[in-house]
This record gives C-alpha cells, structure tokens and sequence, in this order.
C-alpha cells in the first residue's frame, strides 16, 4: 500500500500541472483513491488509509477527511500546516549507481548462464537455446515477468529458466494508419499508456485494462503473458475479451514457422507447447465514424485485483435509414469471457442475427433469447444461471444504448419487452471511476464517563502500521530446520491403501514422509482436542474421513519444496466395505448423523409446543435458506516453528487462538508431560476461530527444528 502511494506521487511529480501548494504534491484526491485500490485491509477498513493518501493532495479538502475528528476540539482545531510536509525533492530513489551497475551486468550477461538462467538477447538465440540437447519443457520455464505464478501455482521444479524480457523483437511498439503493433513482452502499464494516446476505440481499450489486476501487477506483468495463459490455461482474462472484440490478430513463431492468426483462431488451436513464442498482438484502428465500442465487467470488487465473474466487449458499426429513420447495424462483434469456459468466445449465431437489422424493441429481444442459448458455462462453473444473467444484461444495456443514438423520437426498449414512446435525452456523462470517495467522521467527546469513549491507541499498531511487527514466519529458521507440508485426502470417506509421488524434480528434494504410524510411543493420533467436542484426528489412518483430511506430512529442505512435492503425491484408496460419504446436511438427517450434544447445551422444552402454535393468532411462516463455505483471511495463515529444548523439552512458535490447547494436543501426540511443552503466542495475525482448534493441527506433528506453513 505504501509502494503504491509512492509510485502515485513520484508519477503525479513528473507531470506538467502547475505548481502546487507548498508542502503537498501534484496528486489529485481522486488518483490518491485509484492508487491504493487494488489494496485489502481487514484492520481499519479504507476510509482512514485513503485520508492519509489523501492528504498529499492538492486539491484536498481537510474538513472531508476523517484525521480532524482526531485533533482536540476548542481552540485547537484542525489546521494543515499540522500536516506533515511534502517535498518532491526529498524521495529517495533507486541509487543511480546501482541502476548503471545492474545496466552494465545485464548488457555483458551472455545467452547462457550457470545460475540456472538463459538470456537470449535476440529470437534466433531462443530458438538455438530450443534446439539445444538440454532443452526439456518439462524441466524449463519461459519467464517475461512471472506474475502467473500468482494465479497458477507452480506444480513441480525447474532446472532451468529462460528470461525473454531482453529480445528487442518482443517489446516493439509499432503506430500506422491501419492500428497499433505491440510486442509480447510489452507490459500492460505501457499498453495502456500506448492506447490512451488513440481513438475513442482505443481509450475504451486502456480504461478497461486500467481494471485489470493492480498497479504494481501492470507495471511488470506482460500483455502477452496474459494472453498466452488465456491460451493455454482456463484463464478469464479481460484482456483476451477486449482485444477479440476489435479483431486484433496475433503473431506467432512455431518450431518451424511463423503464423499470423487471428485471436480467435489462436484461442482455438490445443494450447500451445513450450516452444511456440508469441511475438506480436496487432489491434486494428476503428477510426470514430459511426462506430460504438463498449467493454463491461463485473467481478467482486470494482478496481481491479478481482477475476470477473463474467466480462464482455462489443463492437458495432451502424447507419441511419434515411427512409424509416430507423438505426441499422451494418456490423457488430460480440465477445465475451469468464462465464465459464475455458477462453473468450464470439457469439457469432447472435452476430449473425444482428446484422443488417434495425435496432428495435424486437430485434433486441430477439438477440437476447437468442444469447441465453449461446451462453453455456461449463459443469462445474459456480452460480452458471447467475453469469448468464450478467451476460445478458450486458448486451442488453449496449443495444438499447445503440437506439438512444437515434435523432428522431423512438420508442425505448424496457426490460420486459415493453415499448414507450419517449425523446431521446442527452445526459453529460459522468466517468464513475473519478467520483471521489467521500466519507467523514466525527467523535463527540464526553468528560462524565471519562475514559470510557476516549480513543486509544490499539497495542501494538505501531509495530504493525511500521512493518516491525514479528509474525512466526517472521522469525528466523535455526540451523538445519526442516519444513513440511500436509498431505490431504481427495476422497471423503476411502481407506489409506498407500502414499506414493509421481516422478519429478519436487519428488525427489522430499527427505521423509510423516504419518500416523510415526508418532512416537505413548503418543497419541491427535490433532484437536476441546472439551465440549471432543478429540479430531491428526491424520486420517486408516480411513480418510472427509476429503482434505491430513494424510501425512511431506519434509523437505524448504518450504518451496516440501509445498511442490506434495502436490505430487499420489494416493491408492479404497472404498471396499465402506458406506457411501454422507456430503449434505439432508445425507446426515436421513441417516439420523449428529454430533452429540451436550446436555447442559441441550434445548429443555416449556409448555406444550403444537398447541401454543395451534392457538396462536399468528403463524411462523418457515423456509429455508444455504449459506456457502466461508475461507479466512489471514495476515498470517496458520503456521508454527518448533525448536528442541534441554531435558526432552520443546518450544512451539504458533499463531494459535488457544495457546492452553495446543500446548494439551502437543504433548498428547507426542507422548510427553505438558510441562514439556512451551507455546508462544506473540500475535496471532488474524483468527476469526480458525487459529482456536484447528491451530493444533500445524503443531502437533512438528519434532525439533521443524517449521510448516499452510
């Protein structure tokens, strides 16, 4: 958050505005806002953190921000020149030094290297480094900036990586009269400064990428990147949306051609190998003259940072009938993404149909029946009737934009097909993203409970606010630490036949595999113990009971590895003399499933139930409703570190709610006095009730020098 602030500030001073007040900067309130967007704070929520960003501006307002409630009232109001003062000549940048030196390296690093990584410097070293007798897709990754390791875990190692961020072929930005060429490794910061400076086509094309991601994500990630994972991968990408929409057409270099596709055609092809290479994404100009394009996405946040649920791109080109004053669609693309399927499709039976048609209340009913049979999410796909309805009401609201355009009065469409005879009006429109955030807050301060109502300072939030703060992943790892990974079942109710792991690189950085026959002697198979519900086992022996049950935990030299290998393990299971996993609450009521309940929390019946609600002159009415999971969200997941101690002792570092549990389900597991158990609790980093019980399961597996992250 404090990274995007500051690339804000540094991007806002190198602007040609005027000069501003002394003490702040050249940032806008409402560019303060965008900066720090793409940001998540479960602590104090937005409003606080985008005041401070907000009082660098200009064109700030101190009485709209909250930080006046803070200062004492009376004669000691708020004041700016309370505010501390900004000055553009006091950031402190990356040394020039360092820059020349880092230039220098990467200008005398050859091809190859013995790091591990290669650098061609031009597309024919690539393709030579692809000939090679060492070249393996399986055991090397082609890199421009790596951010899809942030939506695509790696699953296994690499031996080797190939950097293609220095080809000069891939970072080409060519302009002409018939659109704009960009070069795969062209990031999409620099995209959409390329198409801002473009028609009305191509400024609709760098708003919609302003949603995409963050900041700090565009400023490094790829366009091609983007659309290679869109390519290869079930990836709803916005970009790969846009850009089908207004024909572009992509460049490729296989193992033995070069190609030009069209994006449609490219989605189309089985995903590519490793040694086909996009070079070039061509977007064609669509000049302004009778021509509409509109991007729509919704996704659970409205900046970016958020994979849409459902996301579109419509082009058309329309004319007027002189004679029935009617608009006509001469031509229209309509795309759309994340629905679903495994990449953006044109609804070319939609397209089709919409051709040559006049735009009317009919026709755009038509069009919209017709796009509910198109749109088909895939099995699996959540909440599939929900997408659909986005979809829908995405190109309903652009076609019945397109008869807004007419002159002459028009009926407009509603909704429910409906028509109503109505004059087009002509609204100033207004860039939602610019509407700053507005909010105040104000504090009555009381002396006749004082201190009750007083604002204090929370423990510890300056620690925290500075980064200082000590986490348990925080603290350094001791000499010959080992890290380890949980094994989950995949099945809900099967029998553990066996644990084996496919061959790979991660397989083989595993140095053991603990499970339930390797707790010690007088140890017990615990993971969770708590009076009212009873104990829950550590690992699933020998039948898995749910599906994600611990199974054994992978040991590896880092934490990297014993992640990756155990995603490689492979269970044999067994469901022989086993009933059918009861899944659904409706499963357990029928076959009378229930956790006991205790009797002080039993209900104890008053009065006689059915004849109070026979006599009663109102009626309950009951139904019924389901609520989904819910997934916590930590600033530290559940994690822990244990190191040996004097006299058969130990000492666990959890981030656990209920330290006086851990320390009970430790030593029962490891068959060991209580006394010889020590936890510390510094800060739990995030609980919600996640860290009360299941935090014992990350501890109570750990031996000496052993640490394990989820």
């Amino acid at each position: 958050m404090c990274m995007s602030i500051f690339s804000a500030l540094v991007k806002a001073d190198k602007t040609g505005d005027p000069a501003p007040p002394l003490g702040f900067s050249k940032l806008t309130c409402s560019e303060a806002e965008h900066a720090v967007s793409g940001n998540l704070c479960r602590c104090t929520g937005y409003r606080p953190i985008i005041d401070a960003c907000k009082s660098f501006a200009a064109d700030v307002d101190l009485e709209d921000l909250g930080l006046n409630s803070f200062w004492n009232k009376g004669i000691d109001r708020a004041d700016v020149g309370k505010l501390p003062g900004y000055s553009s000549g006091a950031i402190c940048t990356f040394p020039e030094f360092l820059k020349a030196e880092i230039k220098g390296q990467t200008n005398d690093v050859p091809a190859a290297t013995y790091d591990g990584w290669y650098r061609p410097k031009s597309i024919q070293d690539l393709r030579n480094l692809f000939d090679s007798n060492w070249f393996n897709e399986n055991s090397v990754k082609i890199v421009a900036s790596n951010t899809g390791a942030g939506v695509y875990k790696d699953q296994d190692l690499y031996e080797k990586y190939i950097d293609i961020k220095g080809i000069p072929e891939l970072s080409v930005i060519n302009r002409s009269n018939k659109g704009v060429e960009i070069g795969a490794a062209v990031s999409i910061s620099k995209a959409i400064e390329v198409f801002s400076d473009g028609t009305p086509v191509f400024r609709k094309i760098a708003g919609h990428l302003s949603k995409v991601a963050s900041p700090f994500v565009r400023n490094t990630a790829t366009i091609g990147g983007n659309v290679i994972m869109a390519q290869r991968l079930p990836f709803a990408s916005d970009i790969v949306t846009v850009l089908l929409a207004v024909g572009s057409t992509v460049t490729i270099q296989t193992a033995s051609k070069m190609l030009c596709l069209t994006l449609e055609e490219f989605l189309e092809q089985p995903p590519c190998d490793a040694k086909t290479i996009l070079l070039t994404i061509f977007v064609p100009d669509w000049g302004s003259d009778s021509v509409i394009f509109e991007t729509s996405r919704a996704a659970p946040r409205p900046f970016g940072n958020a994979v849409s649920y459902v996301n579109s791109a419509f082009l058309a080109r329309t004319s007027g009938d002189a004679a029935s004053g009617e608009l006509l669609i001469e031509d229209i693309c309509l795309a759309f993404g994340a629905y679903g399927v495994d990449h953006a499709t044109r609804a070319r039976k939609v397209e089709k149909f919409l051709k040559g048609k006049p735009v009317s209340a009919p026709v755009v009913l038509e069009a919209v029946q017709l796009l509910k049979d198109v749109i088909s999410p895939s099995e699996g796909t959540t909440h599939p009737e929900y997408r659909v309805s986005l979809a829908v009401s995405f190109l309903f609201s652009f076609l019945s934009s397109l008869s807004n355009n007419l002159n002459e009065p028009a009926k407009s469409i509603a909704p429910n097909g409906s028509c109503a005879e109505s004059s087009p009006e002509k609204h100033d429109e207004v860039a939602s993203d610019g509407l700053p955030i507005r909010s105040r807050q104000e504090l009555v301060f009381n002396d006749e409970y004082e201190p009750v109502g007083k604002p204090i300072t929370k423990a510890g939030a300056e620690l925290q606010a500075s980064g200082e703060a000590v986490y348990v992943d925080d603290i350094p790892a001791p000499k010959d630490c080992l890290y380890g990974a949980f094994i989950y079942s995949t099945h809900p109710h099967a029998h553990i036949k066996g644990v084996n792991f496919k061959s790979s690189l991660a397989s083989k950085k595993v140095i053991t595999v603990i499970s339930a026959k390797d707790i010690p002697a007088g140890g017990r198979n615990v993971g969770s113990a708590f009076p009212m519900l009873g104990d829950e086992a550590l690992f699933g022996d020998p039948v898995s009971e749910f599906a994600g049950q611990n199974i054994g935990i992978v040991i590896a030299e880092t934490q990297k590895y014993a992640y990756m290998a155990a995603k490689q393990a492979i269970i044999e299971y067994s469901t022989e003399n086993l009933e059918p996993p009861i899944l659904t609450i409706e499963d357990a009521i029928q076959h009378n499933s229930y956790f006991p309940v205790l009797p002080f929390l039993a209900p104890q019946p008053v009065g006689d139930f059915d004849q109070g609600m026979s006599e009663a002159d109102h009626k309950i009415l009951s139904g019924e409703i389901k609520l989904e999971s819910q997934y916590y969200f930590y600033m530290e997941t559940q994690t822990a570190l244990a190191i040996p101690d004097e006299d058969n002792c130990i000492t666990v570092y959890s981030s656990a709610q209920l330290p006086e549990i851990t320390q009970n389900v430790v030593a029962d597991c490891l068959g060991i006095p209580y006394h010889n158990v020590r936890i510390i609790t510094r800060r739990v980093g995030g609980g919600f009730g996640g860290k009360a019980m299941k935090g014992s399961y990350v501890s109570a597996p750990l031996y000496n020098n052993m640490r394990i992250n989820l």
